[in-house]
């Protein structure tokens, strides 16, 4: 049911488009061809005719759009006629072809009002992450590191945690025995290693039975993940050197030893690649009593455990009475429009890569998930989401979006006249093809996500 309930609010969110530029349109008694529900790919489950609107019902239900009669290649009106869409005043074919993103803008604020007025409160995307219990049989470490159940993680490393996602993002980056080290620390350990076995160069293969002598070593650097990281909108990625298989082997060897008496296949440079992948202190602060308290290093395990399990509490946000109401749908809608925004940015500069960008089959199980758990207002504060979501990607200037039409009406007001007929439909098919071919990768990431139970 909560499945059906989210395909059902998509539905609305694609109707509320079309309606916008069907109804802009129908301000200024333009003719309309047809309304069309779903992409026109496939059978058409129902057509009928709504006045002088042709109406259809596509099975490619999540899509939609507004025909006018210069989209008819058949139709009979004059090239001079005023019901053509491209004989109306540029002003007007503007506002006609921006109305849709106005529609899905005027409805996301809408069903946030209404969560706001009805809820009486609003998510704030923020979460208390407070120990819960200890569990000194996942980590090893977990005893001397002084944290007590009832403690708030506020920091990692000098990091915010305001979700359970960074604090599982660092004990996953931190991880004991990770297979990498960094460079420079490889470098000091292999000048340790060279001082106590100076009779040995770099890459010398050090023959069998010889003892070689290992130096303490220390910890290596703590892990700093960026703001962008820690809430997913930039890929995770490090510049440490791998450890191939025989150095990963003899670190696992080495753990604990002062000395190693040699096989005859490794070198003093394999052994500082060994002794150099260890462990990354998480320097953590909590609150405790109303106290900040800096703890000592506490260190995660070779499965990326620290030890704990916790509790997230979403910081809420109260909307008692109409003032509180606008201030906190306001807010809201603000935020989440600036975080939309940036992650379109992360996209297009590749921070965040495209095995990320998921579309409605994604949507529709989170979103019906998010019902199933959280109650009907999560789902439809997702659905306003979604519907700015629609406005914005609606609004980039690529031909068959709304954005390519008001691009080409620009540029036909700066030229004085507009695009030659075949130029649009070249550049309209190729931007159709794009769409398409986006869609299939989009759907492909979903289905994927979906079967490794990624998501």
């Amino acid at each position: 049911m909560s499945i059906v309930i989210m395909i059902l609010l998509l539905s609305i969110l694609i109707l509320v488009h079309e309606a916008g530029h069907f109804l802009a349109a129908k301000m200024f008694k333009m003719k309309v061809a047809k309304f069309g529900f779903g992409l026109p790919i496939g059978p058409t489950l129902w057509e009928g005719q709504v006045g002088d609107v042709k109406v259809l019902i596509h099975a490619f239900l999540l899509g939609g759009y507004v025909a006018f009669p210069d989209d008819e290649k058949d139709d009979e009106l004059p090239a001079d006629s005023p019901d053509r869409f491209m004989n109306r005043p540029i002003y007007q074919r503007l506002i006609v072809v921006s109305a849709g993103v106005f529609a899905n803008v005027v409805m996301a604020f809408v069903l946030v009002f209404l969560t706001a007025a009805l809820w009486g409160q609003l998510p704030s995307g923020k979460y208390d992450v407070s120990v819960s219990k200890l569990k000194p049989d996942k980590n090893e470490y977990i005893a001397q590191s002084q944290i007590k159940p009832g403690d708030k993680i506020v920091e990692i490393n000098g990091s915010k945690i305001l979700s359970p996602y960074g604090l599982i993002a660092y004990s996953q980056q931190s991880k004991k025995f990770d297979g990498k080290a960094d460079e420079v620390y490889i470098a000091q350990n292999y000048e340790l290693l060279k001082k106590l076995n100076p009779a040995f160069t770099s890459d010398e293969i050090i023959p069998e039975d010889i003892m070689i002598k290992l130096p303490n070593t220390g910890t290596e650097s703590a892990i700093t993940l960026s703001k962008d990281q820690l809430t997913g909108l930039e890929k995770i990625k490090d510049n440490q050197i791998k450890l191939n298989e025989k150095q990963q082997k003899l670190r696992d060897e080495l753990e604990g030893k002062k000395f190693l008496i040699s096989d005859g296949t490794v070198s003093l440079n394999d052994i500082a690649h060994a002794i150099s992948d260890n462990v990354h202190p998480l320097n953590i602060t909590v609150e405790r009593d109303g106290k900040l308290i800096k703890l000592p290093p506490l260190y995660s395990s070779k499965d990326g455990l620290i030890g704990v399990e916790y509790d997230a509490d979403e910081i809420i946000i109260p909307t008692k009475g109409f003032k509180g109401i606008i201030k906190g749908s306001s807010k809201y809608l603000y935020d989440n429009t600036f975080m939309l925004l940036y992650g379109l940015k992360q996209i297009f500069t590749g921070k965040v890569p495209l095995n990320d960008l998921h579309g409605v089959i994604l949507i529709t199980k989170i979103g019906g998930d998010k019902i199933k758990n959280e109650g009907i207002f999560q789902g439809i504060l997702l659905a306003a989401l979604i519907s700015l979501d629609l406005a914005i990607v609606n609004f980039l200037p690529i031909p068959a979006l709304d954005g390519g039409h008001v691009l080409f009406l620009l540029i036909e007001k700066l030229r004085g006249r507009p695009l030659d007929e075949k130029t649009i439909e070249r550049i309209g098919t190729a931007g159709f093809m794009f769409l398409i071919i986006l869609m299939v990768f989009v759907l492909f990431n979903d289905i994927y996500a979906l079967i490794t139970h990624k998501i």
